[in-house]
């Protein structure tokens, strides 16, 4: 009897659907390689905190009235004019140029963005490499959810080390906070936290929040 040497597609057979199993079973071992960690992560948030700037202006936006460069060279020419004895003239045309600057403000509306921040310390014997981190706030008094920020921020953070992660953006922290003005009252009517979704280590295991929590 003449020996026919066994193939692989004698094996597995040549239908179709034989590839799609194997390209499954690969699928499989590969997700499979990536360890994923049941236990706390071992991340400490050591702090966080969230403000709101005016795009475009010179001065602290919490500290009073605003104007950028141009509008405070409008107004210390209108100043020293008057103060250099202009006359009656002088504070027409200070009056006139400060009523154009109002108009002006009412027409183009200045841009916010809000920046989010927290600081975070890898207590763990592996480099961070990426976490998704949310930051959530709520109700003050009853905890109800009022809005949450997602991110994910791509840093390295080595082992017994802190780093602040910082994303800048145009969305507020909830509804109820404005994005055309700027209120200090804003702060209390919410409490805020830092909710870590995902940790990604630098030996390739991942520790991932359980979806019930």
């Amino acid at each position: 009897m003449k020996y026919k040497p066994q193939i692989f597609t004698e094996r597995y057979g040549s239908s179709p659907y034989s590839s799609v199993r194997i390209c499954g079973l690969v699928l499989f071992l590969l997700l499979a390689a990536v360890p994923v960690c049941a236990q706390e992560p071992n991340v400490e948030v050591v702090k966080a905190s969230w403000s709101k700037i005016r795009i475009g202006w010179e001065r602290d936006p919490f500290s009073g009235p605003l104007e950028n460069f141009d509008e405070m060279r409008s107004r210390a020419r209108n100043e020293r004019r008057v103060a250099q004895g202009g006359g009656e003239r002088a504070k027409r045309d200070a009056k006139a140029d400060a009523a154009n600057l109002a108009k002006q403000r009412e027409k183009s509306p200045p841009k916010y963005y809000f920046i989010y921040k927290t600081k975070i310390k890898n207590n763990h014997t592996s480099a961070i490499t990426q976490i998704d981190w949310d930051y959530v706030f709520l109700e003050r008094g009853t905890e109800n959810e009022l809005g949450r920020q997602q991110f994910t921020s791509d840093e390295q953070i080595g082992p017994g080390k802190t780093k602040e992660l910082t994303v800048t953006i145009t969305s507020p922290p909830t509804h109820t906070v404005s994005v055309t003005s700027l209120k200090l009252e804003e702060r209390n009517r919410f409490t805020e936290k830092i909710v870590l979704l995902r940790v990604k280590y630098a030996d390739g295991h991942v520790w991932q929040q359980n979806p019930k929590e």
